[in-house]
């Protein structure tokens, strides 16, 4: 490729754009690029003229921005995933491995996402005018936050559930009710089991879970039931929560995000001292913090920081561009990504010693030696048996910590809801803009309200396994991983580091840059190798097989969501096809005319410092080898 950046003589080195900055690379006497302005630039000029003639609806203030954002990142996830992913995996030594993750992908995707969203003020989508092939990686995402809220409103409605119920004079998970199948086998919460007993214990806590809560079948061979009443009155109050949130999309849900990021916190630090103070608390923290530094070698447990990264944080999922797209352009997102993301940590930290704490006085108090013997599994079974096992058995007014505990969960979990609802409905908004926001809003929970009667079956906890299994994580780091290659890959890393000193007007550091372009990407394609490779089919529980049908329909939700990514890359090489196929290639991926902030004036400025930023490239660049490493260390934007 020639060193002074015209890259007609060598066309088909296009993989040479991963490092380039688009400007060098479009030489202004290339024919194509008359071809641009007197054809398909005009009609995109005109499209997004039209676009912009719409306004967009802006925060506030910047506050409700890094609100929604706390609101969303620190969620469910936190409370009960994080404790137990890292009991599973080495303990302490776990947080080695997540803290160098959350260093080296989880920042990174965070600051990220939200400077694109913000750049542009486009969703997950539509942000994909800088690389218009990679337009299904925006498709791939809001589909994975769709299978997620599917499902995570249905937990929402579990802790309402329990909320309704901490209420009674006796908690009723504390006692073993005679209507149970396994009564005989029963033993109430916080006492120990009977020494001439010759066969397998259950708590109260888990059958009042598993019999009474969720009437749960014994598989889905003969199909999934009819929905509960109760839990289908508490499904819809939670969809009607949601609902009044979004309704006037961030005007109201801006406001609500106060609530949804504080009020946790209050009751979290609460359950912390009381957590803290119980007799044997010392032991269970000390369980849970307690390193086996022969894991942090373990494959397996880096793949579970990698996915814990993503789960918590919500990065990849769409919500954070979306956000992020209604701040004003000069919003610090650097500063409010570094707080949410530490924020996010302490909050996992926080959330493991306050559940540890509670599970090692329960060990006390039936006697165990070791805290193990308490803790049934992650997931649902640790927030809703575990923990309710815990505090049924606290000497001092039990009901209050229950409402206490489940009113954080609710609160948690509609703060979650509301980003993953609002990242699907702000892509229907931006695709029918005359639509009203209400309307928009009321048909989307209505649709999710009929999909989430799914879950409040009998066999419902059984469909909730497949697709978090097969359409969470793995599906978004195949789009996390398309993400990273799309942006500094083929729109350009020196492109993105100049896109955002014009608009946070700050260089980029070596440090986000070797991220971006080496790092986070080479990790997470190792994982999503590692996760190919180790995946085995699900067993729900600790026995029970799927049905074959069921196995079929999770790799359908999990290959559909992946397959989006090549379908629009192929869609769009057809639909910018020359007679040239390297020139088609060049012509799919490269950014559309219409990319760029959204302000006119600001468009003007942007253009001029691209130019500026252009010529002094070329003075400085001697060949490619030199113009990788002046993008990794930032040097074409060092005084010469």
């Amino acid at each position: 490729m020639d060193t002074d950046g015209d890259n007609t003589g060598n066309e088909g080195e296009f993989v040479n754009r991963a490092y380039q900055s688009d400007d060098i690379k479009e030489a202004p006497n290339r024919q194509n690029d008359d071809i641009e302005k007197t054809g398909d630039t005009t009609k995109s000029r005109n499209i997004s003229t039209e676009d912009r003639s719409v306004e967009r609806p802006k925060w506030d203030n910047q506050t409700e921005f890094l609100m929604s954002c706390i609101a969303t990142s620190v969620g469910l996830g936190n409370v009960w995933r994080f404790p137990f992913v890292a009991y599973q995996n080495g303990g302490g030594a776990f947080l080695i491995p997540y803290i160098i993750v959350l260093l080296v992908i989880g920042k990174p995707m965070y600051f990220l996402e939200t400077v694109l969203g913000q750049f542009s003020s486009s969703n997950c989508v539509k942000i994909w005018a800088l690389s218009p092939a990679m337009k299904g990686t925006g498709y791939a995402q809001a589909l994975g936050a769709s299978y997620v809220l599917s499902y995570y409103v249905s937990i929402i409605a579990l802790c309402l559930y329990y909320l309704a119920m901490s209420f009674q004079t006796t908690l009723p998970w504390a006692l073993c009710n005679p209507e149970w199948k396994q009564f005989e086998s029963c033993v109430p919460s916080g006492q120990p089991p009977p020494a001439d007993f010759d066969g397998n214990l259950t708590s109260s806590a888990q059958l009042y879970f598993t019999e009474t809560v969720l009437k749960q079948s014994n598989g889905i061979h003969d199909g999934i039931g009819a929905p509960l009443w109760d839990l289908t009155l508490c499904l819809l109050a939670s969809w009607i929560i949601i609902f009044v949130i979004v309704a006037r999309g961030v005007k109201s849900s801006g406001k609500a995000a106060y609530f949804l990021a504080i009020f946790p916190y209050i009751i979290m630090f609460i359950l912390l001292i009381r957590s803290v103070t119980l007799p044997g608390a010392g032991k269970g923290i000390l369980f849970f913090l307690t390193p086996e530094w022969n894991k942090i070698l373990e494959i397996k447990v880096w793949y579970a920081a990698v996915t814990q990264v993503f789960f918590s944080l919500s990065v990849c999922s769409g919500a954070l561009i979306m956000f992020s797209s209604y701040n004003g352009f000069t919003q610090n997102v650097y500063r409010d990504s570094m707080i949410v993301t530490t924020l996010d940590t302490f909050t996992s930290l926080i959330s493991g010693i306050t559940i540890f704490g509670v599970l090692g006085n329960l060990a006390e108090q039936l006697q165990y030696d070791d805290v193990s013997n308490v803790i049934s599994s992650g997931g649902t079974s640790l927030a809703f048996i575990s923990y309710p096992d815990a505090i049924a058995q606290s000497p001092f007014v039990p009901q209050l910590f229950a409402v206490l505990f489940f009113l954080m969960m609710a609160v948690l979990g509609v703060g979650s809801g509301v980003a993953l609802l609002s990242t699907v409905n702000t892509i229907l908004l931006d695709s029918f803009p005359r639509v009203p926001t209400i309307a928009m809003s009321a048909m989307a929970c209505t649709a999710g309200f009929g999909i989430g009667l799914i879950y409040v079956t009998p066999g419902g906890q059984y469909v909730l396994e497949i697709v978090d299994y097969y359409g969470g994580t793995f599906m978004r780091l195949f789009a996390a991983i398309a993400e990273t290659i799309g942006v500094f890959w083929i729109y350009g890393l020196e492109n993105i580091c100049l896109d955002i000193e014009f608009m946070l007007g700050i260089k980029t550091s070596i440090y986000w840059r070797v991220c971006w372009a080496i790092v986070t990407p080479v990790i997470m394609i190792a994982v999503f190798m590692y996760a190919i490779i180790t995946t085995e089919a699900l067993v729900f529980g600790d026995n029970y097989i799927y049905p074959s049908g069921a196995y079929i329909a999770g790799n359908s939700l999990q290959y559909t969501g992946i397959a989006l990514i090549p379908i629009f890359i192929i869609a769009t090489l057809w639909k910018y096809r020359t007679g040239d196929f390297v020139e088609t290639v060049k012509k799919s991926f490269r950014k559309k005319p219409t990319y760029g902030p959204r302000d006119e004036d600001k468009r003007n400025e942007w253009k001029q410092f691209r130019e500026d930023a252009k010529f002094s490239q070329q003075l400085k660049r001697k060949n490619w080898f030199h113009h990788i490493g002046l993008s990794l260390y930032g040097g074409y934007r060092r005084k010469l």
